[in-house]
């Protein structure tokens, strides 16, 4: 942890740098904290107004930073799949139809979240380029 004695545009800039190359996001369950890797996360979503993370054992940890906070800090293979959800592109297993025509993404953990329309649309073009 540094310290400094007064905040100026250097100290944010240097602190936007090593926030942006962080493996590694705290998250909290009951009074305990852990270290969750980012690889190990499948999606991180809002859920009553609270940030979210869910691993891969489908465990849900709390996190302190918001939802725009995160999506600054992840690396690329984290997409937006709805308003409240960043969903971890590798974790994903399939994108299910259900019987009302919407569209789920299914992830590895078996946890489930809605795909809007318009996100899906972009997911749709960006796995089309690869």
């Amino acid at each position: 942890m540094v310290t400094a004695h007064r905040r100026t545009p250097l100290i944010d800039q240097i602190e936007t740098l090593i926030s942006k190359h962080t493996d590694r996001i705290p998250g909290f369950i009951d009074d305990d904290i852990k270290m969750l890797s980012v690889s190990q996360i499948e999606c991180i979503t809002v859920l009553d107004g609270k940030t979210y993370a869910i691993d891969s054992q489908n465990c849900r940890y709390r996190l302190k930073q918001r939802l725009y906070e995160l999506e600054a800090e992840l690396p690329p293979s984290f997409i937006r799949i709805n308003k409240s959800t960043l969903a971890n592109e590798t974790a994903l297993d399939r994108f299910a139809v259900t019987y009302a025509g919407s569209v789920d993404a299914v992830f590895k953990c078996g946890y489930r979240e809605y795909v809007s329309r318009r996100c899906f649309a972009q997911i749709k073009r960006r796995l089309e380029t690869k």
